[in-house]
């Protein structure tokens, strides 16, 4: 009984370690893509985000690439590197639709991967453009109403070396939200953990056009 108890006491120990967010203390990476018309109708609008501007033709931005646990995820961590300047993070728009988006993902994330912001940010782009982004969904006219799993279906088909195990589609408020595919600290494709793998189940999810 002692021993058990010990062990019990082990265990909670290393759970209250990895909860306190050590930087490079992390299994895998989620990156995230979000479908921006989408953002814009839900919440961008209301912001007036430079994102959302007519004829941005933002389509999959980046939302982040999040250090990840096999269970949970470490956030807000310690680092020692100074905050990015503000040319690191506008140099990110292109690709994540706003430099406050880069600001916020750094300090949310980046600082728990052990990289300084200019390694976070190039390795960011580098897993963004491991994964082509179906050109299909450009290509929308008008809006439509879509099974989630079928935003799956084109990434797997445009991307061959991806599994349904390594990617998630994400529903919000009855539309679709993000793509995220799990990948290994060297980028490689991965199974995602139990609790990112969880489809957004929807046989009518909203799909907005590009503005």
């Amino acid at each position: 009984m002692v021993r058990l108890i010990s062990l019990l006491l082990l265990c909670l120990q290393i759970s209250a370690a990895r909860a306190d967010g050590t930087a490079e203390d992390f299994d895998y990476y989620v990156l995230s893509l979000s479908w921006s018309p989408n953002w814009c109708d839900l919440e961008g609008d209301a912001r007036n985000s430079p994102q959302c501007d007519a004829d941005s033709g933002f389509g999959w931005v980046l939302h982040g690439l999040w250090p990840q646990y096999e269970r949970g995820w470490p956030d807000y961590c310690r680092t020692g590197f100074s905050a990015p300047s503000r040319g690191q993070t506008g140099a990110m728009a292109d690709i994540m639709g706003t430099s406050g988006l880069a600001w916020h993902q750094w300090r949310k994330h980046g600082v728990c991967s052990g990289l300084s912001p200019e390694d976070y940010f190039a390795l960011s782009r580098e897993a963004y453009g491991r994964i082509v982004r179906p050109e299909v969904f450009r290509r929308l006219q008008n809006p439509v109403t879509l099974p989630a799993s079928v935003v799956e279906q084109a990434f797997l088909r445009d991307n061959p070396d991806l599994s349904a195990d390594q990617i998630t589609i994400t529903c919000r408020s009855g539309q679709i939200q993000e793509a995220r595919i799990c990948l290994t600290r060297s980028l490689e494709p991965r199974r995602c953990g139990a609790d990112v793998i969880r489809d957004c189940t929807l046989d009518d999810a909203l799909f907005q056009p590009l503005r």
